[in-house]
């Protein structure tokens, strides 16, 4: 059973409370001053709480995604990382699986649109890393057939999984409710982890004899899809969104490349990228790569790109409320970057918080985005 599956859970929750009646029930019996008295209430009070421990931990793992699985838990996931591709003439992507839309009233891919599992090897990177792929039903229809369609990333935050991004935080389903509903044009969705090295966290930043991570995103990952599926070309085809450090990742990716990504949409964002043991040295003492990669000082030194932002926090629950209220106020300033808020009275740093911008941030980037 996995570490997400609702059996470990329920198992959990079971083993807990049967620990607690079992204590309750017991402790009579063990009120005794002996050594196996002691030792007993010591064993009930230390196994009740490991099990509350072990419940607790799984419904916050279910509800934010924060491992994917067993192996990612104890830091053993070796599905992704940086690899190089030495075998001649493979393509950039690959598809290993498909699946039905969560939610959709059709299994056809025609009616309710699909979602495809794929594995990328950056071509300049040799970054190899999986995502998933929501094609709308629209795709698949013979009327559409010549159509090409815009494209956005959607970056977890750190560690996050992509699964999340299907699963928890519902993207395909909330873009086709949207699109039915006449609120946004359809669109692809390329879902994915800005961990693309896992364990660490690059940030998205070209690591200095590391992991070459916004070449990837900017340069290797459009480059790739684009060759695969129908993605709209040229200026506009598309834009990228995230939440948490994936937020600092599509805010900076839209900054730094606006040739690329029309448009850039980062959910309770921060704007300056963090060192700490997740990331290690990011910069390796390159002062240039270290201002490149704050978003404050690019604001400032840096020609105001053309490319349109939308940030997002809430008045209460959010760490960043004051700081996003500041970066508006510094890109008004430029008078050339557009930029657009979501900004609720109240919402933590979770989930939650996250579904109830991003059907206004999906119908925002549909806006400023074109297909052929």
């Amino acid at each position: 059973m996995g570490l997400t599956s609702d059996k470990v859970l329920a198992l959990a929750v079971l083993a807990a409370f049967g620990l607690f009646v079992g204590t309750v029930w017991l402790w009579p019996r063990l009120a005794r001053r002996g050594l196996r008295a002691v030792a007993g209430r010591v064993g009930l009070l230390l196994a009740t709480q490991l099990a509350l421990f072990a419940a607790v931990g799984l419904v916050a793992n279910q509800a934010f995604g924060f491992y994917a699985g067993w192996a990612d838990l104890f830091g053993q996931e070796d599905e992704q990382g940086v690899v190089v591709d030495h075998t001649p003439g493979q393509g950039p992507l690959k598809v290993v699986d498909t699946r039905r839309v969560p939610g959709a009233a059709s299994g056809r891919a025609q009616s309710g649109g699909q979602i495809q599992k794929i594995r990328v090897v950056g071509r300049t990177t040799h970054i190899a890393t999986p995502a998933y792929v929501y094609l709308p039903p629209e795709y698949f229809q013979p009327e559409y057939r010549a159509r090409t369609f815009p494209a956005a990333v959607i970056l977890t935050g750190y560690p996050g999984t992509a699964e999340a991004l299907v699963d928890k935080l519902d993207y395909p389903r909330t873009a086709a409710g949207l699109v039915a509903a006449g609120r946004m044009e359809p669109m692809i969705l390329v879902m994915m982890r800005p961990t693309v090295a896992p364990p660490r966290d690059t940030e998205c930043v070209d690591i200095p004899g590391g992991p070459q991570t916004e070449t990837f995103f900017a340069s290797d990952l459009p480059a790739a899809v684009s060759g695969h599926y129908r993605v709209a070309g040229g200026t506009g085809g598309w834009g990228v969104i995230g939440d948490s450090t994936g937020g600092y990742c599509a805010l900076k990716l839209a900054m730094h490349h606006p040739a690329v990504y029309a448009a850039g949409a980062g959910l309770s964002a921060y704007y300056k990228a963090p060192i700490d043991a997740t990331t290690g040295d990011l910069f390796q003492g390159d002062e240039e790569l270290r201002n490149r990669a704050n978003l404050w000082w690019y604001l400032k030194h840096m020609p105001a790109p053309d490319t349109s932002l939308l940030v997002s926090s809430s008045k209460v629950g959010e760490s960043n409320y004051k700081d996003t209220l500041k970066f508006i106020a510094r890109v008004k300033a430029t008078g050339t970057t557009r930029i657009s808020s979501i900004v609720l009275e109240r919402g933590g740093h979770n989930f939650n918080t996250w579904r109830r911008e991003i059907p206004g941030t999906l119908e925002w980037m549909s806006g400023q985005l074109g297909g052929g």
